[in-house]
């Protein structure tokens, strides 16, 4: 079941326009990721944060993606970027509703 993830990267003022060029690049990687439908990318107005909104084939591969992210350095590597933690949340579609 396709599931939508939001990732909120708190960018450093001095660094998102870095921080942009470097996640352009990265983000090549998560469209190919295997399960993952789609990604787009928002600089969240006001501030340097950026806002990634994500859907997957299901929580399993968006799981499995950030195991292999976090294994490959990707996650390190853009440490020196942000100005705190990254907020991640998953969303479960109700079609119920």
């Amino acid at each position: 079941m396709t599931v939508l993830v939001t990732l909120k990267f708190p960018a450093k003022a001095t660094e998102l326009d870095n921080f942009l060029v470097v996640l352009k690049e990265a983000l090549i990687d998560t469209r190919a990721y295997e399960g993952c439908e789609a990604v787009l990318t928002f600089v969240e107005r006001g501030t340097s944060a950026v806002f990634l909104v994500e859907t997957w084939e299901s929580a399993e591969h968006q799981q499995n993606y950030m195991s292999w992210r976090i294994e490959t350095g990707l996650i390190s590597a853009i440490e020196p970027y942000l100005d705190g933690e990254i907020d991640v949340h998953t969303f479960d579609p109700r079609m119920d509703v």
